[in-house]
Formats: C-alpha cells, sequence, structure tokens
C-alpha cells in the first residue's frame, strides 16, 4: 500500500480506504464487518469512513463495535463521519448545517462510534438554506473543541467550497481542506474545469467514493440484478434504474476485455483508473465480504499498467462519460 498527502494537509492516507455506505448493517453485521475491515487494515488501509446518515446511525454503531473488538493503536487508523441529512424529522435536524445541528450532531456520531474524535469530519452536502459562515464557524468550533482534527466538504460545487475557504481565511479559522466527491469511470464532472482551483491552487484534497459505480463496473449486473446485491436491497429503487441502464452496462462490457489484457478484473481495472487522476488522495471502497476486499486491494497491483494505448482504448470507449 502506498500513502499520499489529504492535498496539502500534513496528514497521509492510504491510496484505498474503506467506507461503509450501504453495506454496515444493511449487508454486514459486526462480525462480518471485524473480518473485512481487518483485512482492509492488513493490506495497509489506515482511512475508514462513515457518516451519520448510514443506515440511520447504525453503520457508526456497527463500525464502532468492530473497532472495540480489533483493539488497534488509535494513532495507526484514520475514521471519518459525515452530518447533514440528520436522523430527526424536526426543523433544525434535518437535511441542515446549521450551527445547532453540527454542534449536536458530533456528539451523537462520537457515541456511537465510541470515539473521543474522527479524524476527518464532512458536511454531506451544501445546505443553501444556511449562511456558509455560520457552517464554516460551527466545524471551526468543534475542531477546536477536539471532536474533530479536519474537515471537509461532500459534494460541494467548487463556488461553494471556494467560499468556506475564503471565509475561514478571512477570519483565521480552520479550513476545509477535503472534498468527498463521487469519482468513477462514468462520473467525473467533481474534478472538471470549475475544480481546478480548488484542487491546484488551494491544494484541496479528496476522499472518492464509488470507483465501481454501486457494482455496476464489476460486470456482475450485466444479466440482471443478482439475489443478495445491493442492487436487490429494499429502498433503493434509483440504483436499480442505474444498474439496468443499457448504455452503461455496454461500456461496462466494452470494458472487459482491457481488463483482461492488463491480467486484472474489472473492479481492480476501475479502482485502479482511478488512481491515475494526481487530485484523488484516497479511493474508498466498499464490501459486503471479505472476499471482496482482498479484490479490491488487489487493484494496487495495476496502477502502474495504464499505458498510453491503454487509456485510449479506455476514453474510446467512455468518451466523457
Amino acid at each position: 500500500m502506498k500513502y499520499r498527502h489529504l492535498g496539502k494537509a500534513g496528514i497521509q492516507v492510504s491510496e484505498l480506504s474503506f467506507g461503509s455506505w450501504i453495506t454496515l448493517h444493511n449487508q454486514a453485521g459486526i462480525e462480518s464487518t471485524v473480518a473485512m475491515m481487518a483485512a482492509a487494515y492488513d493490506a495497509g488501509v489506515n482511512f475508514f469512513d462513515n457518516a451519520e446518515a448510514y443506515a440511520g446511525g447504525k453503520a457508526e454503531t456497527v463500525m464502532g463495535a468492530a473497532l472495540r473488538k480489533l483493539g488497534w493503536r488509535r494513532g495507526s487508523y484514520l475514521v471519518s463521519t459525515k452530518l447533514f441529512w440528520g436522523l430527526h424529522d424536526r426543523p433544525n435536524e434535518r437535511n441542515t448545517l446549521n450551527r445547532k445541528y453540527l454542534i449536536e450532531a458530533i456528539d451523537g456520531s462520537l457515541t456511537r462510534l465510541d470515539m473521543d474524535y474522527v479524524d476527518l469530519l464532512f458536511c454531506h452536502r451544501a445546505d443553501p438554506a444556511t449562511p456558509i459562515e455560520e457552517t464554516v464557524w460551527a466545524m471551526h468550533n468543534i475542531i477546536e473543541k477536539g471532536k474533530a482534527l479536519y474537515w471537509g466538504t461532500s459534494e460541494w460545487e467548487a463556488a461553494d467550497i471556494l467560499t468556506a475557504i475564503e471565509v475561514a481565511e478571512r477570519h483565521h479559522l480552520h479550513k476545509p481542506v477535503v472534498e468527498q466527491p463521487v469519482y468513477n469511470l462514468f462520473e467525473r464532472h467533481r474534478f472538471g474545469a470549475a475544480y481546478e482551483s480548488v484542487y491546484k491552487e488551494y491544494g484541496y484534497g479528496s476522499t472518492t467514493w464509488s470507483p465501481l459505480a454501486s457494482g455496476l463496473l464489476t460486470g456482475k449486473y450485466k444479466t440482471g440484478i443478482p439475489e443478495g446485491s445491493r442492487g436487490a436491497l429494499d429502498g433503493l429503487d434509483w440504483l436499480k434504474d442505474q444498474l439496468t441502464d443499457k448504455q452503461r452496462l455496454a461500456k461496462a462490457s466494452a470494458l472487459e476485455p482491457v481488463a483482461k489484457g492488463m491480467g486484472a478484473s474489472l473492479a481492480q481495472l476501475s479502482i485502479a483508473w482511478c488512481l491515475q487522476n494526481p487530485y484523488v488522495s484516497t479511493v474508498m471502497t466498499g464490501a459486503s465480504r471479505v472476499e471482496q476486499v482482498h479484490e479490491n486491494m488487489q487493484a494496487m497491483k495495476f496502477v502502474d499498467s495504464f499505458t498510453p494505448d491503454v487509456i485510449a482504448e479506455i476514453e474510446r470507449i467512455f468518451g466523457s462519460a
């Protein structure tokens, strides 16, 4: 495993990391989570991502219980969580980044994770109803209280990120240092021209998610949605539309010979492709079985296999995605 700085920040993250969206609690209990996190850690992974909203807080509870069982030295790993969606359908507690919610919500996350602090705390989405200055001050105060060490954004527009940085610099507050964007062969817009100054000038890091497009880039959905896959889970109808999109399935199938030529699986090629981007700090991988963790970690073998001809063929298949 190799490690990259989180943009200009001093902290380093493993090039591959472990995410918990959809899987923890929904598909994996405590014991299987222990096995998957142990496999990732043994492979060199030092960053484990979570969010308040994942399984209504239960994903944090599962990860916290797993970490207690694993008993790792706290300085040897990083944990993140994210706030925005909320757990209660009441005013000031849902879809917001207001000061009251953020200050209270971090305590709930830390309780579920059974931790004194998280290493990274993300604003899970932007909140147009709350002034960015209010959010920046709240995140600064959370860091000053020692409940988080760094903070960042997730799926924010570049203009909003730059505004947050400007507010923090003007008031000498802790600045956001990292974005958590979707990034895969189909979804590249969060690294488009509008974000160039975010990554290049301000040195933002990135913890990218969904490198396999929710499993579509594994090839397992080309004949339908298998039983037991995330596409078969209740409440994910929006995801089923993506996983059965004929154009996307055709592109994934066309990529299979390229992966075979590299000696990689389709999933391993897709994960390794994300690391070609110098502004990617870490690629978050997900799994519901330990065997998937092992396969994902093997993607590191193919990071240097992207010759000009391979890259050209990938771009021919996907174009602008």
